[in-house]
């Protein structure tokens, strides 16, 4: 975000700030800070005639109970929408769904006690975690969506997860080029993510 310019009152600066709670995918792995998924998604929503200003709020290794624990210091002075982005880290270490559950629907709960609407960013089991195990986490974000009236993205990696090109060596983190598809392909849901903030 550039600086606002001298002289300018502080109350010129209305862009609406969108919160984008994460775990690496969303604070960006490895990469450089122009490749980072709230820096880019901010930069396409800016070239498509939205003031907005994305909040990288992605901390690596962090589970959906993780992203709970620090939701009201994320939230911080407030926000105007929220992009949630949580439950990579709890099935890669094999918890049970009903726990990332509970803490997403908390997230959710408390987003929407607060009035902030909810793009929610799905995510898929690994192969090999077994089928009921699969089963029960996908089934975890349609279910919360349709409970708290959030948007649903089905899966965040979209396009991205399996190409050994857009990922980096550790074949989980995408690299620029992974970033770029994954905001090209959720940057409708973004869109009508702002279309349910209140004008200001």
């Amino acid at each position: 975000m550039a600086a606002l310019t001298l002289g300018m009152p502080s109350q010129a600066s209305a862009a609406t700030r969108i919160l984008a709670l994460g775990d690496s995918l969303t604070a960006g792995h490895l990469l450089p800070g122009d490749a980072l998924f709230p820096v880019v998604l901010e930069r396409r929503l800016r070239d498509a005639g939205y003031d907005v200003e994305v909040i990288n709020a992605g901390v690596s290794g962090d589970t959906s109970t993780g992203g709970l624990e620090r939701l009201d210091w994320a939230i911080g002075d407030g926000v105007d929408a929220a992009i949630v982005e949580l439950g990579a880290n709890d099935m890669l270490r094999g918890i049970q769904p009903a726990a990332t559950e509970k803490a997403l629907d908390e997230i959710l709960q408390r987003l929407g006690a607060k009035k902030i609407p909810v793009l929610l960013a799905g995510m898929l089991a690994a192969p090999g975690m077994g089928k009921d195990f699969e089963t029960s986490f996908a089934g975890i974000y349609p279910k919360l969506a349709r409970k708290y009236d959030a948007i649903l993205y089905p899966f965040f990696l979209d396009g991205v997860a399996g190409n050994a090109s857009l990922n980096l060596s550790d074949g989980m983190h995408p690299t620029r080029a992974g970033v770029e598809i994954i905001v090209e392909r959720i940057l409708p849901s973004a869109i009508a993510l702002l279309q349910r903030v209140p004008k200001k």
